[in-house]
């Protein structure tokens, strides 16, 4: 039976404010508060609050029949906090249907991925903390920045104890290949891989409302009959996008949510189901290993990174940014780890692409990438400063190195005595409880002797009562 898996991913970057040379080293706060504030405002009335009660509609009309994912990066999370808790709220009550899934993801839907394994592991550790926080769920499936993976990255998502992974159905990855089945990392052959149908998927988040496109108008039926006509044994069909495609990238009065409302009754009477990514990655076996030894992303039409890493002025910006990594991983400032988080988020270089690609890409304040890269080059030259003024850039990468040896080894050790106490601290407690149940027992057995002996006493002088009046 061919099964539909629905996500959508929702992230906001926090947009930085102009940033001049001069203001290096007396300025270090870099946001625009009033940009920030007007676009998430933007974003969760036009886009996310319509979807999700529309999401949350078609859940209850169709009782459990219709299911959907979700993940948000940390970033995305803090600005909801300030600026739209409704949202938050929203995604709360689609959880508590038990037909939603939460993913896995960078907390600052960065890059770290590409570069820096213990700031990606930390990320999404972070990230998931805050899914259990909010949602009580424990992600199994990971869903990294912008579906980037290569086999590197997917023997550490599985090294990280994820059952799955989702990721592009690339050309260049698949050749042949159909992206409908359930494939393994080729490096972790435990790690599950759900692979995006790129044509599916874009014809909702990027053509739907295009009128010179062959398929316009798009309805539901024919969309249902497209999967419905796949071969037989194509039986995992993966349309992933941005949330934010529903009423910002096709707008409200293109009848997106009808569209929506429309696919569950339409597949349903084709016999297609819908599930989450953790329930496709439990029950379906993998057909074969995918070899993707260059890393692929869902961006543009060569499905890599040089959206974020293809041109000179990005790649020294990015060097720049993780060459200071383990120092602020050793700071651990909070006010320098919340920088961290901002500027991390992937969309800053993207500002700086020279590529032209066929989604238009809004720069914001930036008028040219050159531009976008100044103004950032500019806050990281601040923000670097702070890191050195903790963590002095005089110490050598050797005497770094031994440093974060040593307090991983002593955060191990640490780990290792916590488990020992806890271990000792139980034991403790039931030999404690085994001491007052025996005391009981003794007290208790001390009284019916008593109890005894004093019934014994009044016998003999009742006895000797009757002979005296005898």
């Amino acid at each position: 039976m061919k099964t539909i898996c629905l996500y959508f991913e929702i992230h906001q970057i926090r947009h930085l404010k102009r940033y001049r040379f001069f203001d290096i080293g007396t300025d270090h706060y870099y946001y625009d508060d009033y940009e920030n504030e007007r676009s998430m405002t933007e974003i969760a009335n036009q886009s996310y609050m319509p979807a999700l009660n529309t999401l949350l509609d078609m859940i209850k009309t169709h009782n459990g029949y219709f299911k959907v994912a979700f993940s948000l990066s940390g970033v995305a999370i803090e600005q909801m906090e300030i600026h739209a808790p409704q949202v938050l709220e929203k995604l709360q009550e689609l959880n508590e249907t038990k037909c939603v899934e939460f993913l896995a993801e960078p907390y600052s839907h960065g890059l770290s991925s590409l570069i820096n394994e213990e700031c990606f592991a930390a990320e999404v550790k972070r990230q998931c903390k805050k899914m259990e926080e909010y949602f009580g769920q424990q992600p199994r499936v990971l869903r990294n920045s912008s579906l980037i993976y290569s086999d590197d990255i997917g023997l550490q998502v599985s090294q990280m104890g994820f059952d799955g992974m989702l990721t592009e159905g690339a050309k260049q990855v698949l050749g042949w290949k159909s992206p409908h089945y359930v494939y393994h990392c080729t490096l972790a052959p435990k790690l599950k891989l759900l692979l995006r149908d790129v044509e599916l998927s874009d014809d909702i988040s990027l053509r739907f409302n295009n009128r010179s496109w062959e398929g316009y108008p798009l309805f539901a039926d024919n969309y249902i009959n497209r999967i419905a006509e796949l071969p037989d044994k194509e039986q995992v069909i993966n349309i992933f996008m941005n949330l934010s495609a529903i009423g910002m990238s096709q707008p409200l009065d293109s009848n997106i949510l009808e569209f929506l409302k429309a696919l569950p009754f339409c597949a349903k009477h084709k016999d297609i189901v819908f599930s989450t990514p953790y329930e496709i990655c439990s029950k379906t076996q993998s057909v074969g290993a995918l070899d993707v030894p260059d890393t692929i992303s869902w961006n543009d039409e060569e499905r890599d990174v040089s959206a974020w890493l293809g041109n000179p002025m990005q790649r020294e910006a990015f060097n720049k940014l993780y060459s200071v990594a383990d120092r602020v991983r050793i700071a651990n400032d909070p006010r320098i780890n919340q920088d961290w988080d901002y500027l991390q988020a992937s969309n800053n270089f993207r500002f700086m692409t020279t590529k032209s690609s066929g989604v238009g890409l809004d720069r914001g304040i930036y008028s040219s990438p050159f531009d976008a890269f100044t103004n950032y080059m500019n806050i990281l030259g601040d923000f670097i400063n702070r890191v050195n003024t903790l963590y002095p850039e005089e110490i050598d990468n050797e005497e770094l190195n031994s440093l974060l040896t040593t307090i991983r080894n002593q955060g191990e050790e640490i780990e290792i005595k916590e488990k020992e106490i806890l271990r000792l601290q139980t034991k403790i407690e039931k030999i404690e409880a085994a001491s007052d149940k025996l005391k009981a027992k003794l007290d208790d057995d001390t009284d019916k002797e008593k109890g005894t002996v004093s019934g014994t006493e009044a016998t003999s002088i009742a006895a000797k009562n009757k002979d005296l009046q005898a």
